[in-house]
């Protein structure tokens, strides 16, 4: 069977428009804008929510309807995040044949123009060749990588379908079917100020004690559904002063509800009995701790027989290739949208070493994603 195929050149050149628009988080404003003129010619409604409020962007989530022209198909919900990583400012895109990269000085922001790109290459695509499908909604987010911020504060009600692909995944042909939660973890240790040269056995040393609990922590991979970190450290006022507060700033991810609390269980407890250890020395009230632990998202996990999968897999085999159904290891709008109720998974861009300033995308492989999503579409439009 003959398969739908975009437009390389055009997508290739959408592509590096998109990066050289700088939209770091809470900074989406000007990106937005671009993509809302480029779908007044495509699209039947375009809205945005009043998330802006919570998010504290400077714009709002950004919501595309487009009307189908076969009432018995699906709705479907495409989604990809606006904003990037630091440094995301004044991309200098470089571009080598079919693979492009920054200058260097900054991240490219694949991760996710490369999902926004192949989202308007297959909208027009569908559009010029007059192809059935049904309604398609289109959701671009604000502030996803510092929280999932516009996912979080969306207004659901301005959203009808009930299945989604979110495109925000490296890789080519691959489909993310279930995801970790997360717990955002803060361990506050409250030590006692002193004179580091003249009288350091006054002082209680909150770092000492950090160093103490971070030793007895299992950090990294602890099994093949579990993670953990401690990303940050900070806290000390001088040299010569002994640090009287030091805060650790970490996470525990899991595909299992009850590992994702013992692992975070035994990051406090190590905290606790560092602390414990500590004073038991000095018989005094300092040091304590607080800690503070906040689900971040919840987890998910689709069938591989839900409808989703099946069309890939389908649109994948009719294109000759194989569909790869992972797991994946991070958090993305995906797990917000599960929550609330809209059954979604993650499709890949091409995007590689994402957050670093050695990222890089080949468009040919973005040009196979697209060639997927858009027979997807092709294939639900038919139903």
């Amino acid at each position: 069977m003959k398969t739908l195929t975009v437009n390389k050149n055009r997508l290739k050149s959408e592509f590096l428009n998109l990066v050289k628009i700088s939209s770091e988080s809470k900074n989406e404003k000007r990106i937005a804008e671009y993509i809302a003129d480029i779908f007044r010619d495509l699209a039947d409604e375009i809205i945005v929510d009043d998330s802006s409020d919570k998010t504290k962007s400077n714009t709002n989530n950004l919501i595309i309807k487009i009307a189908g022209n076969n009432p018995r198909a699906k709705k479907i919900l495409l989604c990809s995040h606006l904003d990037t990583v630091v440094p995301g400012n004044n991309v200098k895109p470089v571009v080598y044949g079919d693979t492009i990269t920054s200058d260097g000085s900054t991240v490219l922001g694949g991760d996710c123009k490369s999902g926004i790109a192949i989202i308007i290459e297959v909208i027009r695509t569908l559009k010029e060749a007059e192809i059935p499908h049904g309604d398609i909604e289109l959701l671009f987010t604000v502030a996803e990588e510092v929280g999932l911020l516009g996912a979080k504060h969306l207004d659901y009600s301005l959203i009808d379908a009930k299945l989604c692909y979110a495109l925000d995944t490296s890789g080519v042909m691959t489909l993310v079917h279930k995801a970790p939660s997360a717990n955002d973890i803060t361990f506050k240790i409250f030590g006692k100020a002193a004179h580091a040269g003249l009288e350091p056995e006054k002082g209680v040393n909150a770092l000492k004690i950090a160093a103490q609990a971070i030793s007895m922590m299992q950090l990294g991979r602890i099994d093949h559904e579990t993670t953990t970190n401690i990303g940050t450290v900070s806290g000390g006022k001088a040299t010569n002063i002994v640090p009287d507060y030091v805060e650790l700033r970490g996470e525990a991810r899991s595909h299992s509800s009850e590992k994702l609390k013992a692992q975070t269980d035994s990051m406090r407890k190590a905290v606790e009995r560092a602390v414990a250890d500590a004073k038991s020395e000095i018989n005094a009230e300092l040091p304590r701790y607080e800690a503070e632990i906040e689900l971040e998202y919840e987890h998910f996990d689709i069938d591989e027989d839900e409808q989703l999968i099946t069309l890939a897999k389908r649109a994948a085999t009719e294109m000759g290739k194989e569909l790869n159904v992972l797991p994946g290891g991070g958090g993305s709008d995906a797990n917000i949208f599960n929550e609330h109720g809209i059954k979604s998974v993650i499709l890949s861009t091409g995007m590689d070493k994402v957050h670093t300033m050695e990222e890089r995308i080949d468009v040919n492989d973005m040009v196979e994603n697209a060639n997927l999503l858009l027979n997807v579409l092709v294939l639900i439009g038919k139903k």
